[in-house]
């Protein structure tokens, strides 16, 4: 049995190199970039009106001058226009280009219209307010964007904003997430008094959707022909397997065998946690396989700490800092493992980030999710955790 942290050096050693490929933007939510992202043109790209308003030349406003008589009115999406008398004034439009001639923009609520004239009535004007100026954000040819990033909604409006109809994506590894089991139906059947419905399928599908991975599906019956005969196609087809059930010691837990069977080489089987020690990791050339344990939770905290870890490194994803909180009970644990503790995080008034024990009826309470948010990593090697004392924690809410 490894260590934890054995594990996930024994992971990043098996990554993929998995290529790139050009992605519709619209498509692109969650996908890891493998391009920079250049401004094409200054940002904003012309001096920005920011406020409804007047646009005047600030040198011909004093105490005594305050009314513009309004020489023409400039709407966003307009060329530019231009001030011909420095003494008078333009309406201009949120988003309109500054006309030429004028430096300052006075907001509709600082001035009164009447008959044609705008009254300045605000006494605090300084020059230049309520404009963008050209270029203040970023210079044309500036990154936007480092490769490595996932794409969020912020950075999907960013290429947008450059031209990027397609943009260069990480290749996402093809995927199957294989259920095993006789007691398991498909969630739409009723199940019998032995059964229980394939949840764990949708689970991890639901957590590799934030990669933008779509996987397929497929189930195995506790037939260790018929699952070595299924298995051995899948692997000549996808580029990560990950097995739920099937890894640990019963009678009918034929994973392990039937891999050594069909030449995939165990990388490492059963780690120093709770929950999930059963956990088995493999590869066969350019095909990693992951053999989760079949309880609800293990297989979840498994996904989450060591799929999610695989696939930041096969997709060179830009690392994140490990985010922490602190314990907001004591709690004591005294198996000599690496507990992944479910927890409600909440916020105290100073903002820091407390984590509430919520360990429900163990790795098969998966009802008990519902009511946390991350898994905290309390390490092995001591049985008391205090309140008050820091830990990683794993997420899964936003």
């Amino acid at each position: 049995m490894i260590t934890t942290e054995e594990a996930l050096n024994l992971i990043s050693e098996n990554c993929l190199h998995l290529g790139k490929e050009k992605v519709l933007l619209e498509d692109a939510l969650g996908r890891t970039l493998a391009e920079e992202v250049l401004a094409d043109r200054p940002f904003p790209p012309y001096d920005r009106v920011t406020m409804d308003g007047i646009a005047i030349a600030y040198s011909q406003l004093g105490k005594e001058v305050r009314t513009f008589i309004i020489e023409s009115t400039s709407a966003a999406g307009s060329p530019q226009t231009s001030l011909i008398d420095k003494c008078k004034c333009i309406e201009v439009m949120t988003g309109s280009v500054l006309p030429k001639g004028t430096d300052t923009v006075m907001r509709y609520e600082d001035v009164s219209i009447e008959n044609g004239v705008a009254t300045i009535t605000e006494t605090n004007v300084r020059k230049g307010q309520n404009v963008h100026a050209q270029g203040s954000d970023v210079a044309k040819g500036a990154i936007l964007i480092h490769k490595g990033i996932p794409l969020s909604p912020a950075e999907i409006s960013i290429a947008a904003s450059v031209g990027k109809r397609k943009i260069l994506c990480a290749s996402l590894p093809r995927t199957i997430i294989v259920t095993t089991g006789d007691e398991l139906i498909d969630i739409d059947k009723i199940p019998l008094p032995h059964q229980i419905r394939k949840s764990n399928g949708q689970t991890i599908a639901a957590l590799l959707d934030k990669f933008g991975i779509a996987p397929s599906h497929h189930h195995l019956t506790d037939d260790k022909l018929l699952m070595k005969e299924e298995l051995e196609a899948l692997l000549t087809n996808n580029e990560l397997i990950i097995l739920s059930g099937g890894v640990s010691k019963g009678k009918f837990d034929f994973v392990p065998e039937v891999m050594e069977e069909l030449g995939v080489k165990k990388i490492f089987h059963r780690v120093k946690q709770k929950p999930g020690k059963p956990l088995w990791f493999g590869r066969k050339g350019d095909c990693v396989l992951f053999g989760l344990p079949g309880n609800p939770v293990s297989s979840f905290v498994s996904t989450r700490k060591y799929i999610f870890w695989w696939l930041f490194k096969s997709l060179q994803q830009k690392e994140k800092p490990i985010r922490h909180a602190e314990l907001k009970s004591d709690f004591e644990f005294k198996a000599d493992l690496h507990l992944f503790l479910p927890v409600k995080l909440e916020y105290s008034e100073d903002g820091k980030v407390l984590a509430l024990p919520c360990f429900g009826n163990g790795s098969g309470d998966f009802v008990n999710l519902k009511n946390t948010d991350a898994f905290m990593e309390l390490p092995r090697g001591q049985s008391d955790y205090e309140k008050g004392e820091t830990y990683p924690i794993l997420t899964y809410r936003d």
